[in-house]
């Protein structure tokens, strides 16, 4: 079986450590505030005199939610009055028209997330004032080539609603469920009843979504391995397309909602590694193929295709079958990868709200990838969405010799091979079965700003 590959418990024990989740490299805290908002126009101006001028990918942050989840580490505002949800729409079509005016017209948009807080905090009326700016400032790619997606907070929508979503243009839906279970639900302040998520993802079928995907969290106060294991039962029951089960990191030194959550509720560490490994169990056992760190796909899902046949990318959102976009981040706090930069948005309304009222970009920090940056992202891109690096296709691209430029991080990865791990052959490293929890850590070997014992990351595994 595919789990029993996947799983091995004291590796696991021994390579869980913190590391960063590489959905960039370099990763966020190497951004800095001296990437201001020129060098962002620069790097639009740049990305548009490329001989093939990359197809565009949007995220939109929408940061408002009616009600505190305890668990979450998410940049959100808790509100009732949605005319902050109104104030905010209108400073976000004046950001989409200064980003769009920066991108050349002929590119076309084919990806967009929203995600947040609550994006369906926003009326289906909002969203639609929003899609129409989008489609204006960057123009839509046709529908056969989209993919729109968007982030479903079961207890903001209806089953006519979410027909309404299809009909504005999104093809893929992700539904936040965390955990059926009732005790669960009210250690971290959130009510949902499975009704409520069955007859939603119904609505989604009949409304015509490519893809529905539910999004898990395993090590939430009061889970056992009994009351996971009726949690899958039933997430397997639905049947969707994409399954994120995501391990809960219990920071309330850094996350004021967590503190909420009862000490003496947390489960013990050992019972996470209980829960990864029941889901991998059961999710394999049930047709489900791991794509990779959090990720589960039906086998004719398209990230299962991209995973096999080489095109499977990764960026902020995890991972994607899209070619490789320059991604615009809109809203507060979020980040975009534009040519050879990342970029992060300003994290407060008031200062958002301020730069936009001035003309400006809201641009904070970033980063601007030097050559040895790119050598490194590629690397680390090929390990984290296909399992294997080449050495001959990174030479011929970055004129180097693996083994001479790479040597510290090949001996560093000697352990991992003798551990079964992986393999580094005369031509290749390969990721075998018993090492695909343990990418992250593979990756670290080939991260130049990685310091020893960083503790700032969430654990690997």
């Amino acid at each position: 079986m595919q789990d029993e590959l996947l799983f091995n418990r004291p590796l696991v024990e021994k390579y869980d450590r913190p590391g960063p989740r590489y959905t960039s490299y370099p990763t966020a805290p190497q951004f800095h505030a001296a990437f201001a908002e020129d060098d962002y126009r620069a790097a639009a101006e740049r990305s548009n005199r490329v001989a093939s001028p990359k197809p565009l990918s949007v995220y939109v942050h929408i940061p408002f939610c009616k009600s505190l989840c305890y668990y979450c580490a998410c940049n959100k505002i808790i509100t009732h009055n949605t005319e902050r949800a109104a104030e905010y729409l209108s400073w976000l079509k004046q950001e989409i028209g200064v980003q769009g005016a920066l991108f050349d017209e002929t590119r076309r948009m084919t990806q967009l997330h929203l995600g947040g807080g609550t994006p369906t905090y926003l009326s289906n009326a909002q969203l639609g004032e929003l899609m129409a700016a989008l489609d204006e400032a960057f123009h839509f790619a046709p529908v056969e080539e989209r993919e729109f997606s968007l982030e479903v907070d079961p207890r903001t929508v209806t089953p006519a609603q979410i027909h309404e979503l299809h009909d504005l243009g999104f093809n893929r839906l992700s539904f936040g469920v965390q955990d059926f279970d009732t005790n669960v639900q009210k250690a971290v302040n959130r009510l949902q009843s499975e009704e409520q998520v069955v007859e939603l993802v119904a609505a989604a079928r009949e409304a015509g979504f490519q893809s529905v995907s539910v999004d898990l969290i395993y090590g939430l106060p009061l889970q056992t391995v009994a009351s996971f294991d009726t949690t899958l039962d039933k997430i397997i029951a639905l049947r969707p397309d994409r399954i994120a089960s995501y391990s809960y990191a219990h920071l309330p030194e850094l996350f004021k909602a967590q503190r909420l959550i009862r000490p003496e509720d947390m489960p013990p560490p050992e019972r996470k590694l209980e829960l990864l490994e029941l889901t991998i169990r059961r999710l394999t056992a049930a047709g489900y193929v791991y794509i990779g760190m959090d990720h589960f796909a039906l086998p004719d899902d398209e990230l299962t295709l991209a995973r096999e046949n080489g095109t499977l990318q990764r960026n902020f959102q995890g991972y994607s079958t899209h070619a490789d976009c320059d991604m615009i981040g809109l809203g507060i706090t979020s980040i975009g990868k534009v040519g050879d930069s990342y970029s992060q948005n300003v994290k407060e309304t008031a200062q958002y709200q301020a730069r936009l009222e001035e003309g400006r970009l809201p641009v904070m920090r970033g980063y601007r990838l030097n050559d040895d940056d790119r050598l490194r992202r590629d690397v680390i891109n090929a390990l984290m969405c296909h399992g294997r690096i080449d050495f001959a296709n990174i030479e011929a691209r970055h004129d180097i010799v693996f083994r001479d430029y790479f040597a510290e991080a090949l001996a560093q990865l000697e352990e991992m091979q003798a551990d079964g791990l992986l393999t580094i052959g005369a031509g290749a490293i390969e990721v075998l079965p018993a090492g695909r929890l343990m990418m992250r850590n593979m990756a670290m070997a080939f991260d130049a700003y990685l310091k020893p014992n960083e503790g700032r990351f969430s654990r690997t595994v």
